[in-house]
């Protein structure tokens, strides 16, 4: 009872405060704690320990008290070979302090959501030692501060990541400790790859021998500085210079301007649900995302920049049948579309390889993606070069597959990312992006015209894959008895999705409008998604036809389905077809009789808690019960850093919780926006400048079980169509704070302007 009263008066203050800064407020109500040294730091997956990051650097603190070790990543550091494993993104290393005075101490950290700091906290009784650590949020620069209780002693050692045929150099510029880790000279590389790391202290004495003395009460920063190849030119020369120049007044200055750009961070957007442990980690994985990916950077791969050995699980690449896709799918809602801006670029690279590998191997049109790339048009997923090594990982010898390419029974991996330039097309409407992304679901619409068949009236799918058909040692290299999908569900949708993308696109930009009458036809005419009857109902099928018996089955609605219909595909749901709805909400209501243990609900262990959490949301299972079986989700597989892990991916879980909860209090993806659609309407809840297709950013809370008013910012002056948030209520709409019409129904379209401003009430 005390922590509602005290809640209420919190919520009034903000009221009476005109919710300044309530975003950093809510974000600085949560935070990491380790009382321990991580026990998976470093790693070829998510490391555990603390976690900063600029959306370029990454920041992962590891080691001991006595050995702490600041493990450095960076997305666009990349051995760019095309094989895995050998290829894909890389470590360019870590700064380790050894603190004899440390050894056997006390360990304590908070990584700091609001502020995106690593705080510390290490004892013995010879040391108390503070530490303030931080990845820049506007530079390319990590700093650590150091405040002992005692003088004593530190050996720094910047070191590079070895091996992997890496040349790396190590000097000393003036003050300057460097070293440079290079992929040069390795046969089939792309392109070159080059770091560097430099290190300057301001306030303590640094020695020669890399002895740092610090002395009692004197703080003291050690900054170090990071730039490729990819960044500059002279990426060596811009690292020494930049640190030597850093001076405590540099320091000072670049931590302002940081904790500036979180603040502002915080407040694009936030919600409000009144349950702790569902914010914390919404709010963690927006912060753990945007350390991850940012404007005019390389995109992050399966890892992010949290990057801390070479040997990353399928090399930390950009994979296209959904997990990379993934990690961006909240952004769009939560109105971050910076953070998806580079998004775009790997896949734009590779067109013209996807085109040859389109022509030589499949002869049509149009661009065909493997199933693994990099940035810079680099592929990733080539088989083993030589026979011998094919045998040894794959169970047979023949590396010439598909050209040497891994498609693996897959033709739908370009049209994944088209999902992505969809949801931010639909959210925006920003003419310039629609341009630059055109081309590339033109050559994806090139692609299927050619590729489906026209049979009985309907368009199908031959040989396109619901899962990866490939080679392995488990099947002792024989698979081809498994090819043969026939209309898969998820190849379905995503076309069915393409289509209806390219009519809307090209109408918007006023291009190939002759072209349209055929892209109406598919988009009409595509066959029916496949059912089949169990337990007496009607229940998704994942492909019609398969000569795998398990996909030939009635599997119900899940993770791969989803991605076709729902996320990204978006071409079910209540408003397109409330009968398939129902079956989709049949199908997921039956989703815990599966459920092996606790946490598995949705079968996401493995994978898939970004996709079918929201999901269920979407077709209207009760909001409540999804809440539940997601914390216990979270409660199963997660990392004291509140990364939620997955056992196949990495990154593509953060966009789990916020979108799970933005879908509860605002959908918009049939063209129609929703006010609180699925949400215990007798819980209190709100939110503040979520983003709505049309371009639409959206404020609005609820209590006492009614809506009390709703926000719109109309960014295109596009037409807003909205069921009515008062069901048999007419409303007021106030226009740029002047009163406007009284409007009533269960859908109303309300006209608008470029800029303008709505507020809408109820009447009583």
């Amino acid at each position: 009872m005390l922590l509602k009263k005290q809640t209420s008066l919190f919520f009034l203050f903000l009221l009476l405060a005109g919710l300044s800064g309530y975003g950093q407020i809510k974000a600085s109500f949560y935070k990491a704690v380790f009382t321990t040294p991580p026990k998976h730091t470093p790693s070829s997956k998510t490391p555990d320990g603390p976690l900063a990051g600029n959306g370029d650097i990454g920041l992962s603190l590891g080691g001991t008290p006595d050995k702490l070790r600041f493990y450095i990543g960076k997305n666009d550091f990349w051995r760019a070979y095309p094989v895995y494993p050998g290829g894909g993104i890389a470590s360019p290393g870590f700064l380790e302090m050894n603190i004899k005075d440390l050894e056997g101490g006390n360990y304590y950290a908070e990584e700091l959501l609001d502020s995106a700091l690593i705080k510390g906290r290490f004892s013995t009784s010879k040391l108390d030692l503070s530490l303030d650590t931080w990845v820049s949020a506007t530079a390319n620069t990590i700093v650590v501060e150091l405040n002992p209780n005692q003088a004593t002693t530190i050996a720094l050692k910047l070191k590079a990541t070895e091996g992997n045929t890496s040349i790396s150099h190590y000097g000393k510029t003036g003050d300057v400790i460097w070293v440079t880790r290079s992929f040069e000279n390795s046969p089939l590389l792309d392109w070159p790859a080059h770091v560097a790391m430099a290190l300057n202290v301001t306030g303590g004495t640094l020695e020669q021998n890399g002895t740092l003395r610090l002395k009692a009460g004197q703080k003291t920063s050690v900054s170090i500085t990071i730039y490729t190849n990819q960044d500059c030119k002279n990426w060596k020369e811009r690292s020494i210079k930049e640190a030597a120049a850093t001076d405590e007044g540099t320091v000072q200055q670049l931590k302002k301007e940081h904790l500036q750009w979180w603040k502002d961070f915080w407040n694009r957007s936030w919600i409000s649900i009144g349950d702790t442990t569902l914010e914390k980690y919404y709010y963690a994985s927006q912060y753990l995302f945007a350390s991850s990916s940012r404007k005019g950077k390389f995109a992050p791969g399966i890892w992010g920049p949290f990057v801390t050995r070479d040997s990353t699980s399928w090399g930390g690449d950009y994979h296209l049948n959904y997990n990379y896709q993934a990690p961006y799918w909240a952004a769009y809602s939560s109105n971050y579309i910076d953070l998806t801006d580079n998004f775009d670029q790997p896949v734009l690279d590779y067109i013209e390889k996807g085109k040859r590998h389109a022509k030589e191997l499949l002869g049509i049109r149009g661009i065909y993606y493997p199933v693994g790339i990099g940035p810079k048009g680099l592929v990733t997923t080539r088989w083993p070069l030589s026979p011998q090594e094919m045998f040894k990982r794959y169970g047979t010898t023949d590396n010439t597959i598909d050209g040497g390419y891994k498609f693996l029974g897959q033709k739908i991996n370009a049209v994944f990312s088209a999902g992505n330039m969809l949801m931010r097309f639909y959210s925006t409407y920003d003419e310039d992006y629609a341009r630059k992304v055109y081309p590339y679901l033109l050559e994806c619409a090139n692609f299927w015209e050619d590729y489906l068949k026209y049979e009985n009236g309907k368009y199908v799918i031959y040989m396109d894959h619901y899962g990866e058909v490939m080679p392995n040692l488990k099947n002792k290299g024989v698979w081809k008895d498994q090819l043969g999908d026939f209309n898969s569900t998820l190849s379905l949708g995503l076309v069915k999705m393409l289509f209806k993308g390219i009519i809307d696109i090209s109408t918007f930009l006023h291009k190939d409008q002759p072209r349209q009458a055929k892209w109406v036809q598919i988009r009409d005419h595509m066959s029916p998604f496949p059912l089949g009857e169990k337990e007496g109902r009607m229940s998704l099928k994942s492909v019609e036809k398969s000569p795998s018996s398990w996909h030939q089955g009635v599997m119900g609605l899940s993770r791969v389905s989803i991605h076709g219909l729902i996320l990204p595909g978006g071409v079910c749901g209540p408003v397109t077809d409330s009968a398939f709805n129902q079956i989709l909400l049949q199908d997921v209501a039956h989703w815990k009789d599966k459920a092996k243990e606790p946490g598995d609900w949705g079968n996401t262990l493995g994978n898939g808690i970004e996709t079918c959490f929201p999901a269920a949301v979407r077709v209207g299972y009760p909001a409540d019960e999804i809440m539940g079986y997601l914390k216990e989700r979270i409660a199963r597989q997660s990392l004291p850093n509140l990364w939620i892990t997955a056992e196949g991916g990495g990154i593509e879980t953060l966009a789990a919780v916020p979108l799970t909860l933005n879908e509860m209090l605002l959908q918009s993806y049939e063209g129609v926006i929703r006010i609180f659609p699925n949400w215990n309407k007798s819980k209190t809840a709100s939110f503040h400048k979520l983003r709505a297709y049309g371009a639409f950013v959206i404020s609005s809370s609820l209590d006492k079980g009614k809506i009390e008013e709703v926000q719109i910012h109309s960014e295109k002056g596009r037409d807003c169509i909205l069921e009515n948030p008062w069901p048999g209520q007419h409303f007021q709409v106030i226009r740029n704070g002047v009163k406007g019409e009284q409007v009533y129904g269960k859908r109303i379209v309300l006209p608008t302007a470029a800029e303008e401003e709505l507020l809408l009430k109820p009447l009583l």
